[in-house]
């Protein structure tokens, strides 16, 4: 417990210090929230013709309500998260690189119906849109990155401890 919980926090500090120096910034986030940007706006465009992306912005062109996706909403806190954790537990690489792909589509995957629906709740209601932005979807996609986690361990093969073997009769059916 003692080894994970180091490893977690050494990982923690490590990838939020690379996240927030300007080469974490300027080739990881703005590119990866600038893909947001644009994939939440192709996404709205399927039914709502009327939005742009540009940068880190999504704009309803009609009413000119725009959205930036700010450092922090961009779901990359909740992939870290992730990606100590998994890292960090005893399990072998293959089943670790497996955790963080699927951990990293299912935060993002919620972070796109997070980001659609406060572009939508702005739209709507100010005071919702604060509410949900502040408290309700920073919770849920802190949760979404613990669940996957747990799921994650789930489906890890468990281990044999050394010096146990199972009796001699162990899986045979008994005698009649």
């Amino acid at each position: 417990m003692i080894r994970f919980f180091t490893i977690f926090v050494v990982l923690l500090i490590t990838l939020f210090s690379l996240r927030i120096t300007t080469i974490g910034h300027d080739y990881v986030t703005e590119p990866f929230t600038g893909l947001l940007a644009s994939v939440s706006a192709f996404l709205i465009k399927l039914w709502d013709k009327d939005v742009i992306s540009y940068g880190v912005i999504i704009q309803n062109q009609v009413n000119g309500f725009a959205v930036g996706i700010a450092p922090g909403c961009d779901g990359i806190e909740a992939v870290i998260i992730l990606i100590a954790a998994i890292v960090a537990f005893p399990s072998p690489w293959k089943h670790k690189l497996v955790g963080i792909l699927i951990g990293f589509v299912a935060i993002q995957s919620l972070n796109l119906v997070r980001i659609i629906s406060l572009f939508y709740l702005g739209q709507w209601n100010q005071t919702w849109f604060d509410w949900f932005h502040l408290y309700l979807w920073q919770a849920l996609i802190v949760l979404d990155a613990l669940a996957v986690w747990l799921i994650w361990l789930r489906y890890l093969p468990r281990r044999k401890r050394p010096g146990r073997t199972p009796p001699p009769d162990a899986g045979l059916p008994a005698a009649a």
